[in-house]
This record gives C-alpha cells, sequence and structure tokens, in this order.
C-alpha cells in the first residue's frame, strides 16, 4: 500500500504543475485597458503635487495665523500638529513675531515659515 502512495505522488505533482500553467492570462487588450487606468490615475495625482507645490511657492497665499484652519497650519514647513494646535489656541495675533514671544514656536522653526504667514 505504500508503494502505491508513493507512486502516485508524481502524477499529482505534475497535475498540479500543468493546473498552474494554463491559467488564463489576460488578453493585450485588457492589459491596454488596465495600463491606460493606470497612467490616468497617475497623471491625475501628478496634477494634484502640481497644484500643491504650486500654491506653496505662491507667496499670494500666506497663511493667515487669526484664520488658518489646523491644516493649512500643519501645511508648513516643520510644523507639526500639535504646533498647529497651539498656534490656533493663542489666536488672536497683531504680529506673527508673538510665536516667538508667547513661546508658541522656536525662533529657528518661526524663521522657516516667517515668509510664508501673515496676520490680518
Amino acid at each position: 500500500m505504500d508503494k502505491f502512495r508513493y507512486r502516485s505522488l508524481p502524477a499529482v505533482f505534475l497535475v498540479a504543475i500543468f493546473t498552474a500553467c494554463t491559467q488564463q492570462q489576460p488578453s493585450p487588450q485588457e492589459l491596454k485597458q488596465k495600463t491606460a487606468e493606470a497612467t490616468a490615475e497617475a497623471k491625475s495625482d501628478v496634477k494634484a503635487v502640481a497644484q500643491g507645490i504650486k500654491q506653496g511657492w505662491n507667496s499670494d497665499n500666506a497663511v493667515d495665523l487669526n484664520t488658518a484652519s489646523k491644516a493649512s497650519l500643519a501645511g508648513l514647513p516643520g510644523m507639526t500638529e500639535a504646533e498647529a494646535s497651539h498656534v490656533i489656541a493663542g489666536r488672536p495675533y497683531h504680529s506673527t513675531g508673538e510665536l516667538v514671544t508667547r513661546s508658541i514656536l522656536p525662533k529657528t522653526e518661526y524663521d522657516q515659515i516667517s515668509d510664508r504667514i501673515t496676520v490680518k
């Protein structure tokens, strides 16, 4: 009985290999469609990133410390969400320099964002 068990092993192994090899491959049309979808998605993502960079470089879009959302403040270079919360808690501000004088941000971090913030 043990001999029969070992003789059937190669047959089972071959059936498994043939089954794996005969799985249907995607057609060239399906590959083109998937590639087109992935390209369109990547293009959309690139446009969103480019728009974000453009807004970040645009000095006209300075963040107002008295009205900015937590997300806008946290989007400033080097600012954490906790620091953004501290900025919001310290409102209103009369000048941007109050972030340092009130010990909300260290001078080094303030220097990184001073040209991107405003108080209206």
